[in-house]
């Protein structure tokens, strides 16, 4: 294989849930070359036991339980393997590093700890991963990502440090792909200071995709229990199709309103490398799925209809900001001091209103909203929080351009009580902000419309 043709496989949790799942990835990896690096995530639930167990109410009995949960899942693959000595007793160390780690966030709740605690299923996943592949007769070792995923030490959320984790692959990850299929965790890092970080949640499609980008692969595959990106969620419109291929910037718009195929941030690494992204089913390979490609050969005007759920609107009214400069750098201020990232926003002469992302919330899942945020906004305007709102965002090309546009969606939502606008910004979108009850019946009722 030519390092230059090398592909880069991620599989979710759903895909490494169980030796079965895992087995059949493992063809997936062993059906092409090319495929020289494999990012997992943790079985499927693992992770959302391990949150669990990072909660500060947990009891004894309760973390017990959790900790016995994690093990039964881990145990039931090995359980499958033809030589399981070896891997139980590396396996075995990982949960019991599990059990400390649970123990001292009883006295020490510092998120170095919990970040540590959250990344132990991915290194179990690992650690199996590469057994199954080994059974099939191929060479394939687990190798720590966090010698080469260099963050920040923002804990939780961490940010990752290009050019840190293009040197570190270079030299530690990249002399053993010609020899070895590697398998690597998803989702995790480690600081300068070595200590274990998590890229939020959903992060290991982003891992990915850094790898991807530091080893300047040719092509990253997206395993995931969906054979590709659907014109909608096929669950709220039936009539949903695949779509074959689109192009990076409608896929960073489709993934940023909510396709649940992507994680937002995942596209951005192989956007800037050009590097082509796959997302396919592995519970289905045979089925294709959709490619990701900087350019596209047909670019419609209506590309597909996404969701995102769980939104909350900040409306900011100061009669200060009439005819006065400065109102909105100060908001803006405000907001980047905590971390808050602002997706919509649309103006008034004494009012701004702002649409916030709850989905995109830390990997401890933590609100967005703190007590001294919503205090230090109050001192210089009035502060009013809605939640339970949906977003619904029509992806496509030249939408801004197009005429007859607007007409066409209005005429869909006239029934419906929309809170907020948004178009003009990207040639790619418009988006329209309605109550969280209302969604399913605005995406279906749009969808028929513009693809049925």
């Amino acid at each position: 294989m030519s390092l230059n043709q090398l592909v880069v496989a991620k599989f979710g949790g759903t895909s490494v849930a169980d030796f079965s799942a895992m087995s059949r990835c493992a063809d997936i990896v062993l059906s092409n070359p090319n495929t020289r690096l494999v990012v997992v995530s943790a079985s499927s639930g693992v992770t959302n036991l391990l949150v669990e167990l990072t909660s500060a109410n947990v009891n004894d009995e309760r973390r017990l339980s959790l900790l016995k949960q994690v093990a039964q899942i881990q145990y039931r693959i090995i359980d499958e393997l033809s030589q399981p000595q070896d891997i139980a007793a590396q396996i075995d160390k990982l949960l019991s590093r599990m059990s400390v780690l649970s123990e001292s966030l009883i006295l020490d709740r510092s998120k170095a700890a919990m970040d540590e605690l959250l990344s132990m299923g991915e290194h179990c996943s690992s650690v199996l991963f590469s057994a199954v592949i080994r059974e099939k007769g191929a060479s394939s070792q687990a190798f720590d990502v966090r010698q080469v995923l260099r963050t920040d030490s923002h804990f939780g959320r961490a940010e990752p440090q290009i050019e840190q984790i293009a040197h570190l692959s270079s030299d530690f990850l990249q002399p053993l792909l010609s020899t070895s299929i590697i398998v690597t965790q998803g989702f995790i890092g480690a600081d300068e200071q070595g200590r274990t970080t998590t890229l939020g949640r959903g992060g290991s499609d982003y891992s990915a995709a850094l790898l991807a980008e530091a080893l300047s692969a040719h092509a990253v595959e997206i395993w995931t229990d969906v054979a590709g990106i659907y014109t909608t969620d096929p669950r709220l419109a039936p009539n949903a199709r695949p779509i074959a291929e689109i192009s990076f910037n409608e896929a960073a718009e489709m993934a940023t309103f909510g396709a649940k195929v992507l994680h937002p941030a995942t596209i951005l690494p192989a956007v800037r490398q050009k590097i082509q992204v796959f997302v396919g089913s592995s519970k289905d390979p045979e089925a294709g799925g959709t490619w990701i490609r900087h350019q596209v050969e047909d670019t419609p005007v209506y590309r597909a209809v996404a969701l995102r759920r769980d939104q909350t609107l900040l409306n900011l009214h100061s009669l200060q900001m009439l005819h006065a400069q400065g109102f909105l750098a100060e908001t803006f201020a405000t907001l980047a001091r905590h971390k808050i990232s602002v997706d919509l926003i649309t103006t008034s002469e004494v009012n701004v209103a702002l649409t916030l992302d709850k989905t995109g919330s830390d990997s401890s899942g933590q609100g967005l909203l703190s007590e001294s945020l919503l205090q230090e906004l109050s001192q210089h305007c009035r502060v009013r929080v809605e939640d339970n709102l949906a977003l619904v965002a029509i992806i496509g090309n030249r939408i801004a351009s197009t005429a007859g546009i607007c007409s066409r969606v209005f005429q869909v939502l006239e029934k419906y009580n929309v809170r907020m606008i948004c178009q003009g910004a990207s040639p790619h979108n418009l988006c329209v902000l309605i109550d969280e009850t209302q969604a399913a019946d605005v995406v279906k009722a749009l969808h028929q419309n513009l693809f049925e």
